[in-house]
C-alpha cells in the first residue's frame, strides 16, 4: 500500500471531525496573507512613496509589515502541510490572529497615527501572539 502523501491532509476539504483549524483553512489564510503582503508591499513602493506627507520612516514602518505579512503567510502555510501541526488548536489560530494584528495596525498607524493610536499598544500584543503560535509548535 502506497504512503499517504504529505499533501492529503491539505487536499482534502473535509477535516477530520473536531478539527479546527482545518489544514485547508490554515493553507487559505496563509495564501491570502502572502497575496495581501505582496500587494501591500508593491503598494508601499510605488503608490505610498509619492504620497504626500508620507515620510521615509513610514514606507519603512509599512514596508515592514508587508513583509510580516508574507513571512506569517508562509508560516502558516508550511503548518498546514504537516500531519501533526495542521490540527494544532493553538498554533494556527495565534499566528494567523497576532499576524494579521501585528501587520495591519502597522499599517494603519502609517495612514492615520492619529486616529489610529489605539492601535498603537495593539502592535507588540499582535507580535507576541504571533511569536506564541510558533512557540506552541514547539510542544
Amino acid at each position: 500500500m502506497p504512503e499517504p502523501s504529505l499533501l492529503t491532509p491539505l487536499l482534502s476539504s473535509r477535516p477530520s471531525p473536531g478539527s479546527f483549524p482545518s489544514p485547508l483553512l490554515l493553507w487559505r489564510t496563509g495564501a491570502s496573507f502572502v497575496a495581501a503582503g505582496m500587494i501591500a508591499g508593491a503598494f508601499g513602493a510605488h503608490a505610498l512613496k509619492s504620497k504626500a506627507g508620507i515620510t521615509p520612516d513610514q514606507v519603512s514602518a509599512f514596508t515592514t509589515a508587508a513583509h510580516y505579512a508574507i513571512y506569517n503567510g508562509l508560516g502558516l502555510c508550511m503548518v498546514s502541510l504537516h500531519p501533526r501541526f495542521s490540527t494544532h488548536r493553538f498554533a494556527g489560530p495565534a499566528i494567523a490572529l497576532g499576524g494579521f494584528i501585528f501587520s495591519t495596525s502597522i499599517m494603519a498607524l502609517v495612514f492615520n497615527k492619529e486616529r489610529a493610536r489605539l492601535f498603537g499598544p495593539v502592535t507588540p500584543l499582535g507580535g507576541m501572539l504571533a511569536i506564541a503560535g510558533y512557540i506552541s509548535l514547539a510542544f
